[in-house]
């Protein structure tokens, strides 16, 4: 997956939480919502790099080889996981 791609999956991400945070507090005020009017919330960009970059670290720990020994759910000779 390119990072233009990711990138913009993680502000969907964002915008949907951000979405579901004002839809529940306008249920809980019992207000009308914005009407016509459009909420724009704007991510910086170098947050969306920090996630990004946290992001490639952990799939690439999932893919090196104590990566796929933790998937296995693999035990030492003591019954402690590997």
């Amino acid at each position: 997956m390119n990072d233009d791609k990711i990138r913009d999956e993680i502000n969907d991400i964002i915008e949907a939480d951000i979405q579901l945070a004002i839809n529940d507090y306008i249920d809980k005020e019992g207000g009308q919502g914005f009407g016509d009017q459009k909420l724009n919330a704007k991510v910086s960009k170098s947050e969306v790099d920090k996630i990004l970059k946290e992001y490639k670290k952990i799939k690439k720990e999932e893919k090196s080889n104590l990566g796929q020994i933790k998937k296995l759910n693999l035990l030492d000779q003591y019954g402690r996981q590997l």
